[in-house]
């Protein structure tokens, strides 16, 4: 028997693996829990519709499973989450890479080589280059329309789209990463050269036209919907793979990638400059198209805002906008959820939720509540009146540590009667629906009260009490819990233990497209009144009133918004509240350039182990980050990549 045999075009620096893999790398639902035989010839892979099925099933099985955060770098890899200082039980790649220990002789989280010499042998992550092959090999033969012959052509359109935006996705995910990347667009034949298989890192324009072209070839062949949502919910759609776009080319248009000077003298080992120091204009003009085109068709398929409107348990206006802004992200499949990975659910509500006063029978004495939110991240959100606490005009935070005591009109945010922190006081909706801390309220249906808000289950986190300090490794470290990212209607308040009501992770959302959209208008026209349309119903949604009314009223600039620089400012900032705890802050202050700013400011926190007021009401320094820029921008390939292909030059810094 002939066999077809293929070599992989992706050099040796990249891993030379087994040509079919299980690919069983995650525990999958619905379609992804399919995967290839271990078939030897590669045209047995292809002679039926039933084996090429489990092979496009194989190339989605390397999608990132950033439900769990200990493989979303994005969400532990910055300052927005932060882990028990002392207990590095809980540590993991992500997370070490906040604490300043990347390296190059062994990447953390590497996701270039994908295999176990990323710093900690019990996480394998994503071998991207390995599923680029698997696309190839599949655009190969599926598009070979004298293979697979009883796959309709309609069917046979769909799947070579789907697994374009796939292809497409792994090297923007390569990309965003480590910046310029190889561009493996073939598989090289049997016949290449050991020479042939050494390919080099291509200039970032290069590689941005590349995947922007991939990604509009691959919306061309796909649905403009999922219809048979009992099977296929989270497959490609058009909405998808041009909500991509619009990430990479605001990735693009940013200045980390756009006009960066600090990488111009980086070049390849043939004096190719890999980075274009010149600023561009126009691709900001590609970022507002890219978004604009997704929200259009994302909209036109019934994407819209969540809010909660089916209210049968007669809740607070305060509580029902709580569950609006929660639920945007916790409702399984919600409207407003662009792309959802349903090869990943969030897994990690119990890190988020601590025991709670009035019911919560969460065991404090198990890994509960343990991630926690800096004060910095706390200070970000705005004050009651829709702009930042240090620019309200109204309100002082001068003293935020300062204690306070809640009264009844303030029940549904804080315990009435209870003393805590001015921080805690006169803030926004997504603050309370966000963030967890001393005294505060955390609603949940099965609340003591059959649903009630009136006298809900509320945080006490001072040392042994329910909430707080009390085991020698589990605890949460800042005294900021996050309510965000726990569904409201899990289950808690039981004899038994815990019943978590998991969902999809929400990987792109339609508030996402919303401020990319704005933001990218503002860069291409300065002051626009457009953006601030795209970012009010944000606000809206969130129990605000709008940019120009809230800047014009309480903000000690009230003309901030009239200006490029004062919008861009106001915009990021809605990004950094709207988006928080969902991988999206790390991404940002990288393609913003902001990094270097941000992760060089302490980290903070309440005194946990303080037993009374006055000594929790304490703000202590927990960790001294570091970023030292351009070098932390982007990742590093590593000594043993760049040692085996003579031709991948490292990253600067690195």
């Amino acid at each position: 028997m002939k066999k077809n045999k293929v070599k992989s075009s992706i050099p040796k620096v990249l891993g030379l693996a087994l040509l079919f893999a299980t690919a069983g790398m995650y525990s999958c639902t619905k379609y992804l829990d399919i995967v290839p035989d271990n078939i030897a010839v590669i045209e047995h892979a292809f002679k039926l519709r039933t084996e090429a099925e489990k092979y496009l099933f194989t190339c989605y099985a390397y999608l990132p499973k950033h439900g769990d955060g200990w493989f979303n770098a994005g969400m532990m890899s910055g300052d927005e989450i932060w882990l028990p200082q002392d207990d590095q039980v809980h540590w993991h790649p992500a997370f070490r890479i906040a604490q300043g220990q990347q390296n190059v002789g062994a990447p953390l989280f590497n996701e270039w080589g994908g295999d176990l010499k990323g710093g900690d042998g019990r996480f394998n992550y994503l071998r991207l280059f390995e599923a680029i092959r698997h696309c190839n090999i599949f655009l190969e033969n599926v598009g070979d329309e004298t293979k697979v012959p009883d796959l309709p052509l309609a069917e046979r359109e769909r799947w070579l789209g789907e697994v374009e935006f796939l292809k497409a996705y792994y090297h923007f995910h390569l990309f965003r990463m480590y910046g310029p990347i190889p561009i493996v667009d073939v598989n090289a034949p049997e016949s290449a050269t050991p020479e042939e298989l050494y390919y080099k890192r291509q200039p970032v324009d290069a590689c941005v036209t590349y995947m922007s072209d991939l990604l509009d070839q691959a919306a061309a062949k796909l649905p403009p919907r999922i219809v048979d949502e009992n099977t296929e919910l989270g497959r490609a759609t058009k909405a998808i793979a041009l909500a991509v776009k619009a990430r990479l080319w605001m990735l693009a248009a940013s200045p980390l990638f756009n006009g960066n000077a600090d990488y111009a003298a980086v070049r390849d080992k043939e004096g190719v400059a890999l980075f274009n120091p010149t600023f561009d204009g126009t691709k900001w003009e590609k970022a507002r198209d890219a978004a604009k085109a997704a929200i259009d068709m994302a909209e036109e398929n019934g994407a819209a805002l969540y809010t909660y409107t089916n209210d049968r348990l007669n809740l607070s206006e305060e509580t029902k906008t709580q569950i609006s802004i929660r639920s945007a992200v916790t409702e399984r499949w919600g409207a407003e959820v662009v792309w959802g990975l349903s090869n990943s659910y969030f897994v990690n509500e119990a890190l988020c939720m601590p025991p709670l006063a009035r019911g919560s029978n969460v065991d404090r004495f198990q890994l509960q509540g343990v991630w926690g939110a800096p004060i910095k991240i706390a200070k970000q959100y705005y004050s009651k009146n829709g702009v930042p606490i240090e620019e309200d005009k109204t309100l002082d935070f001068g003293n935020y540590m300062a204690p306070r005591t809640a009264v009844a009109s303030e029940r549904f945010y804080v315990e009435p009667g209870y003393v805590t922190a001015r921080l805690n006081y006169d803030r926004e909706p997504r603050f309370y629906a966000s963030l967890g801390f001393d005294g505060g309220r955390w609603y949940m249906k099965d609340g003591r009260t059959n649903g009630s808000d009136e006298e809900g289950m509320y945080v006490q986190a001072k040392n042994a009490e329910r909430s707080g300090f009390g085991h020698f490794t589990n605890w949460n470290e800042t005294g900021y819990f996050i309510k965000k990212l726990v569904h409201w209607e899990s289950t808690t308040n039981t004899t038994n233990a815990p019943t978590w009501k998991t969902y999809p992770w929400p990987e792109i959302r339609l508030a996402e497209l919303y401020l990319s959209y704005a933001e990218a208008l503002n860069e291409v026209q300065g002051g626009s009144s457009e953006a601030i349309q795209y970012v009010d119903p944000i606000r809206t949604r969130a129990g605000l009133q709008g940019v120009v009314a809230s800047w014009t009223a309480f903000s000690r600039n009230p003309s901030k918004y009239q200006s490029q620089e004062g919008l861009r400012a106001i915009i990021q900032r809605e990004r950094l509240i709207e988006l928080a705890f969902e991988g999206q802050r790390f991404w940002d202050l990288r393609r913003w350039k902001q990094a270097a700013e941000e992760l060089n400011k302490d980290i903070t926190g309440f005194t946990m182990i303080g037993k009374t007021l006055e000594t929790y009401n304490v703000e202590k320094t927990i960790f001294n980050q570091t970023f030292i820029a351009p070098r932390d921008y982007l990742w590093p390939i590593g000594n043993y990549e760049t040692r085996r292909n003579p031709l991948l030059v490292e990253n600067l810094g690195w």
